[in-house]
């Protein structure tokens, strides 16, 4: 009966100081149970909080132009200087030569996100279907706009007329930008291959065909 009521104190104690009075009992020196920290060992230290979702890569300009804006293969004025930082001086865009009253269209697909003036100059802009998120965005100046705030458009559509030229260009031209977000790009890689290379139709003569 002692023996018994002994087993049963011990069976009622918690596992770590069963292990404490058996080790006491024995001479050995109390072995930390695992679910007990150690008094000298280290303050755990947090695993570090997964990243933050990164944004998404700029997705590259994709070539889904179907027309100049102006004209068949305008002359280029001045070309796209990007800045070298978002206030330093720059070009943010294309100069196209065109003469005053000549149709300004739409390089591709898309809806009027604003049609206007800017500073004494008309201002169209585009929001292009289907070029990723944030979406790309053209815009054209100084035009008379012949459409409204969230028109759709179409590939090669009018949008408007060019306006009569500005100091912006020493002769008439169009200024051609385009955005995603807030970051500039060049308009022209809108454009693929066979429409930069494309020059004006011209008639031949026809050689070695006898007259009717």
């Amino acid at each position: 009966m002692h023996v018994n009521r002994i087993l049963a104190r011990f069976l009622a104690l918690p596992l770590g100081l069963l292990l404490a009075a058996t080790a006491s009992a024995s001479g050995a020196a109390p072995t930390p149970s695992p679910s007990t920290p150690s008094a000298s060992a280290s303050p755990s230290v947090p695993a570090p909080s997964p990243p933050a979702s990164a944004p998404p890569s700029p997705v590259p300009v994709p070539a889904i132009a179907r027309s100049w804006p102006v004209g068949t293969r305008p002359a280029v004025l001045r070309g796209w200087e990007p800045p070298a930082t978002p206030y330093a001086r720059g070009h943010r865009g294309v100069d196209l030569a065109a003469p005053a009253g000549a149709p300004v269209r739409a390089v591709a697909a898309g809806r009027v996100l604003f049609a206007g003036r800017v500073a004494g100059r008309g201002v169209v802009s585009l929001e292009l279907t289907g070029t990723g998120t944030p979406p790309l965005r053209t815009t054209y100046e100084p035009v008379t706009p012949s459409v409204t705030e969230g028109d759709e458009i179409t590939p090669d559509q009018p949008v408007g007329t060019l306006s009569p030229t500005t100091s912006h260009c020493p002769t008439a031209c169009l200024h051609w930008g385009l955005r995603r977000g807030e970051t500039y790009l060049n308009p022209l890689s809108l454009l693929p291959t066979w429409l930069r290379a494309r020059g004006p139709s011209r008639l031949l003569p026809v050689l070695g065909v006898p007259l009717p």
